[in-house]
């Protein structure tokens, strides 16, 4: 017993006398209680789990200072002379995030670069005293700080929701703007904006400029953070590019691309560099990752004629309270779900390939049977939304229209990135001057005049034929142009800037409109809905067998900071990348098991596959099968749309799983668990409960039936006994 008591505590049992051991084992109920009371204490308040009360506010400590908080994280500043931000802290664990001051932003503009805000000159960088403020200098070629506003936090585009969507969290917070202007640069207006969320540790900030003025300006380069963070590694001799960044604070921007499907290898603004007048780090060359610049590698290199605006990338700086993977990353898509709602909205589709009007009715019909909601014209399907021919137009209007009657949304696909138009419209490499360089080896210029084209031809389309998803395969990956010939853009300088701004654009009206986008790249922030979960195309040409244990592979990998509606699975119905008998569904009767445990898979992970082929169903059993599937994620779509934590990940050897988790919903937890031997597996597992917000007692129901109470373990975990059938699996629903 006692050894029993003081391993759940973590200690080795000592050797002592009978007396001591009544002792100790008081001492340790004692300490088990305390740890017990101290868990439950955080579970109830942690904010990761609820929205607990952390309002955002402006507090005035002084005339000359303002901080801006809501609890969990605070940034301070001071006003006078001129404004610098001296405090970025983590209020959960009382951290410091900044070592000490740098500029609110640098602007290059007409070739010569202005900081903006105040100026610190002071020899140690490693750390930073409040009594240095009264040091602070204007700058004498720096923009100089005048006021600030207060408001609240505005969405930077129209959305509209359409389809099914998960509860989005609140977006409520304050917006504080400081306003600058430089003595030589009249009519140039200058603010940086800080937003601050309530009840989650998240700062945004972004800058503008207006000119008002009657002068032309070119802005070269914007870098609108920049902040000398506390190192977290501490090498004495090691390259910048090899040490770890920043663990504290996770930073994503909506500047990102390159087909990564991965927030971090898309990001192309945040830049972690050394700072050699940081002379007391313990790295002996200076070659600590301490700075963070967040700015578009390629610059902006447009002007800025009067009365015109300009805006920066946005910045999202969400401040962290753990190194734990899991944690981590439910804090990303609790961000997700508060800054981004649209991609909580997560449609029942179909792949269709078709090659006539009547393929259309069909499979139309068929997700009307069968309870989906939307139908997607895959690639290689006889839709073309470049044909603006009246006959085309007709044809798709009539399509949409007869979907519409029916109950389901339609959309269909369309290629951008990944081909040639010819030598005057395709992107020209600055290298040779000749098409060609681009990320996909040849690629059209979105700003040419075809480019341009394809854009109004796009809109054309939707307006024209009430189309509610568009399908964008390879949209603009960052290419630059080195043409001075297309309309859209003057040269090399301004063609990054400018197609980015033209493909957002296109999104950010579609939100508007109501309409789904599925496309490939990290568009999250500027209105993209979905991207690949996992994919790589010829693994969808292997058995069925392998597809399975990859499939979840995927889910598991792809589900660490993406919330499940965020990411699309695959499912070759037929024959895909040269895929045989094996790889393919069809004839779906034939395959009725494999079927449905992709199905289950992918449902079972709030996870839209695009199921490509011609039909839903071949036979009325196929028909039911799908239905039962359909219904099952209906029955529990708002718990398999929360957020994933991981359990095992497949390896062909023993059981694997995952579990959804909704500690603000009525049930907690549904749990999905896979045995791939060829044996049934009987065991016990512990299953981690922490995120369900329980912390005392869980009801267990296997498959919804016969509920079970379990005392929860101090951790939180509870023990099951689990029987997974041979090749299948099972689920159980937490309340």
């Amino acid at each position: 017993m006692l050894k029993d008591i003081f391993g759940k505590a973590g200690l080795s049992t000592p050797s002592f006398s009978l007396l001591h051991r009544l002792q100790l084992i008081s001492f340790a109920f004692l300490f088990l209680l305390l740890n017990s009371f101290a868990f439950a204490q955080q579970s109830e308040t942690d904010w990761l789990l609820f929205q607990s009360s952390n309002p955002a506010e402006l507090i005035t400590n002084s005339e000359n200072e303002l901080i801006l908080s809501n609890g969990l994280v605070q940034r301070s500043f001071h006003l006078a002379p001129n404004l610098v931000c001296f405090d970025f802290k983590n209020l959960m664990n009382g951290e410091q995030l900044l070592r000490s001051v740098l500029p609110e932003a640098i602007v290059t503009i007409d070739g010569k670069e202005y900081a903006v805000g105040g100026k610190l000159d002071i020899s140690e960088k490693a750390y930073f005293l409040n009594k240095w403020l009264d040091e602070v200098q204007t700058g004498e070629n720096n923009f100089q700080y005048q006021n600030y506003t207060v408001s609240e936090i505005t969405p930077h585009f129209q959305t509209k929701t359409a389809f099914w969507t998960a509860q989005p969290l609140s977006t409520k917070g304050i917006k504080v703007s400081f306003s600058y202007a430089h003595p030589n640069l009249p009519g140039l207006a200058l603010t940086v904006h800080y937003e601050i969320f309530d009840n989650i540790p998240l700062i945004s900030k972004y800058l503008t400029m207006e000119n008002e003025g009657s002068n032309s300006y070119k802005i070269d380069q914007v870098k609108h953070e920049l902040l000398a963070v506390v190192e977290e590694e501490s090498a004495v001799v090691g390259a910048t590019e090899k040490m770890k960044k920043q663990h504290q604070l996770y930073v994503e921007s909506n500047f990102a691309f390159n087909n990564a499907m991965h927030a971090e290898l898309s990001d192309q603004a945040s830049h972690w560099k050394m700072d050699s007048s940081y002379t007391s780090q313990v790295n002996y060359n200076y070659e600590t990752p301490a700075v963070l610049e967040i700015y578009p590698d390629k610059g902006i290199g447009i002007l800025l004629e009067k009365d015109s605006s300009f805006e920066s990338i946005r910045s999202y700086e969400l401040v962290l309270d753990s190194y734990d993977r899991e944690r981590n990353g439910l804090a990303r898509k609790k961000m997700y779900r508060t800054i981004a709602p649209w991609v909580l909205q997560n449609p029942i589709f179909m792949h269709l390939v078709s090659k006539n009007d009547e393929q259309v009715k069909t499979a139309i019909e068929q997700c009307v049977a069968t309870g989906y909601e939307a139908l997607i014209l895959s690639f290689g399907s006889h839709i073309n939304m470049e044909d603006d021919s009246p006959e085309n137009i007709a044809r798709w209007k009539s399509l949409a229209a007869y979907a519409h009657a029916r109950g389901i949304k339609i959309g269909g696909y369309s290629l951008f990135s990944s081909r040639t138009i010819d030598a005057e419209n395709d992107v020209i490499s600055p290298i040779t001057g000749k098409p060609g360089g681009a990320f996909f080896g040849n690629a059209p210029c979105l700003a040419s005049e075809w480019g341009l084209d394809y854009l109004e031809k796009l809109k054309s389309f939707y307006i024209a034929t009430g189309f509610d998803i568009f399908e964008n395969d390879g949209p603009y990956p960052g290419d630059v142009c080195a043409s001075t010939s297309h309309p859209g853009h003057k040269g090399l300088e301004d063609s990054q800037w400018i197609q980015m701004n033209l493909q957002k654009g296109l999104y950010h009206w579609m939100n508007a409109k109501g309409i789904y986008i599925n496309a490939p790249d990290w568009y999250f922030l500027d209105g993209s809905h979905k991207i690949a979960m996992g994919y790589r195309e010829v693994n969808f040409a292997l058995s069925r067998d392998q597809q399975k244990i990859l499939n979840r592979q995927n889910i598991y990998d792809g589900t660490w900071e993406k919330t499940p509606s965020m990411g699309w699975g695959f499912v070759p119905l037929t024959a895909y990348h040269g895929g045989g008998p094996d790889a393919v569904l069809e004839p779906l009767a034939d395959h009725l098991a494999d079927y449905k445990q992709l199905m289950m898979q992918y449902y079972g992970a709030g996870i839209q596959a695009c199921y490509r082929g011609p039909r839903l169903y071949d036979t009325n059993e196929t028909k039911e099968m799908v239905t039962e599937v359909i219904d099952w994620y209906k029955k529990y779509r708002d718990l398999l749309n929360a957020d994933i934590i991981r359990l095992r990940r497949a390896d062909g050897r023993d059981w694997d799983g995952w579990m959804h988790v909704d500690p603000t919903g009525q049930a907690k937890g549904l749990a999905m668990l896979f045995n791939p031997t060829e044996k049934t597996i009987q065991k016990t597992i512990n299953i981690p409960f922490y995120y369900t917000g329980l912390d005392q007692v869980a009801n267990v129901s296997m498959e919804g039936k016969d509920p079970k109470s379990y005392q929860l373990n101090r951790d939180f975990s509870i023990d099951i006994q689990i029987e997974i059938p041979a090749g299948g699996y099972t689920w159980f629903v937490v309340e």
